[in-house]
């Protein structure tokens, strides 16, 4: 079953920390929402936004006695168009896998499929690694189609020139090269 199937019945808030030793331990799933707007980095990165993230996460040990965090996201998030930097709606879906590690000698250990997670006296902010996961999950470059886009192909295409030559400083070498000419 997709867990995004029983997104719009969640109506309960993720906690903030979560034992992660122990909830490995019991294979606990935790699936929940997160409220967007009190993401500060990623307002940070993108702009403020509304709304909720879908976040499903399952605790597990491994064999090797290693606890892990199988996780779900979804979102749908305001992100600045490139070329207009118009905020414009994008959807953004992410599978992570997270090891959970009290130290960084631990953290250098972790399989490459996993990324460690630093548990701090027993505790895992749960928002800290969300917020880390939908960061990582952002694509690179976000356009409006050019019909909708306030901004036209031609007018990048000209503006560029003009804003190369205008970032282009001047040469400290060009002060020898008129020296050199009259010597």
């Amino acid at each position: 079953m997709n867990p995004y199937d029983v997104a719009p019945m969640l109506t309960r808030r993720l906690p903030p920390t979560v034992e992660p030793y122990r909830a490995a331990a019991n294979q606990e799933t935790i699936e929940g929402l997160v409220d967007l707007e009190k993401l500060a980095r990623l307002a940070a990165e993108i702009g403020p936004q509304q709304g909720s993230a879908v976040v499903r996460l399952q605790f597990d040990v491994d064999t090797q006695r290693r606890h892990l965090i199988d996780g779900d996201l979804e979102a749908d998030l305001m992100i600045p168009c490139r070329r207009c930097l118009k905020p414009m709606a994008v959807s953004v879906a992410s599978h992570f896998k997270l090891a959970v590690v009290s130290d960084d000698a631990l953290a250098a250990a972790v399989p490459s499929d996993y990324e460690p997670v630093l548990v701090d006296n027993e505790q895992l902010d749960l928002l800290e690694a969300i917020e880390d996961e939908l960061i990582l999950s952002l694509p690179q470059v976000v356009y409006h189609d050019e019909a909708e886009c306030a901004v036209s192909r031609e007018q990048l295409s000209s503006g560029e020139a003009s804003i190369e030559e205008a970032a282009r400083p001047d040469n400290p070498f060009d002060v020898l090269k008129s020296l050199k000419g009259k010597l």
